[in-house]
């Protein structure tokens, strides 16, 4: 399998995208670590994940809290080894009126969804370097290529993934490592369901009107394109953004 054993650790793992990546990599025969900010939710989803074969295990981690992120991964090597993939996906995505958004409501999107990002693969990183193989795989958003009303906060900290992930790609490179981006639109997931019950976007069979495929994406979408570009035969593919949004051409 493409795994082969290897370490990988999906922040966001317990819900969502998060989860569908999770499972989908231990599918792929990977030792996957959950981090997720809720208390307990990271263990739970592991275990639900492992429940058939294969091993995961989970951690609470702030992402945008750097100490509790070294110490996760810290633990995660001694029960697991060393990491050979990072997907960062956790990430919040509120919704505000640009002229009422707060200083304290930009200053909490870009802690979690970008200096997380920047804390995770940090933290990890050196693990990748030092075997001469890996695979960084950032989750971002359409909204960061086409600009999302009342989430200027979120739009901007998913463009900077967009940025890093460039950056990172031509700086670790010649040491056997990867860096790519998956970019979600149209996703159906817990969190979208809310929004959607709260009337704040359209339903599903609305959305799909304007989806050239017909249909809205799942969990199991973006999974399928991050194993992919974690996988052994994505070598010669780096600084990528990979758009998986059912043929909606944005950007």
């Amino acid at each position: 399998m493409t795994g082969a054993g290897r370490v990988a650790v999906v922040t966001g793992g317990s819900a969502g995208i998060g989860y569908s990546i999770a499972e989908r990599l231990v599918g792929d025969g990977f030792r996957v670590v959950v981090l997720s900010s809720s208390e307990g939710s990271a263990e739970k989803a592991a275990a639900e994940i492992s429940a058939n074969g294969g091993t995961a295990i989970g951690y609470r981690a702030d992402v945008s809290d750097r100490a509790a992120v070294d110490a996760a991964l810290a633990s995660a090597r001694a029960e697991l080894g060393p990491i050979s993939v990072l997907v960062a996906n956790a990430a919040i995505a509120p919704q505000r009126p640009f002229l009422e958004m707060t200083q304290e409501e930009w200053d909490r999107a870009i802690a979690i969804n970008l200096t997380g990002t920047f804390n995770t693969v940090q933290s990890g990183l050196p693990d990748l370097v030092e075997a001469g193989w890996g695979r960084v795989v950032l989750i971002s958003s359409s909204s960061a290529q086409r600009g999302a009303p009342r989430m200027a906060h979120y739009a901007a900290s998913k463009g900077g993934q967009l940025a890093l992930t460039k950056a990172l790609a031509v700086e670790f490179a010649k040491q056997g490592i990867t860096v790519n981006t998956v970019v979600p639109s149209s996703i159906d997931t817990p969190s979208v369901q809310k929004k959607r019950a709260a009337g704040t976007i359209p339903s599903a069979e609305d959305m799909a009107k304007y989806i050239p495929v017909g249909r809205v994406g799942t969990g199991e979408d973006i999974a399928a394109a991050v194993s992919y570009l974690v996988s052994d035969e994505a070598s010669y593919v780096t600084g990528q953004t990979l758009s998986v949004n059912g043929g909606s051409f944005i950007g």
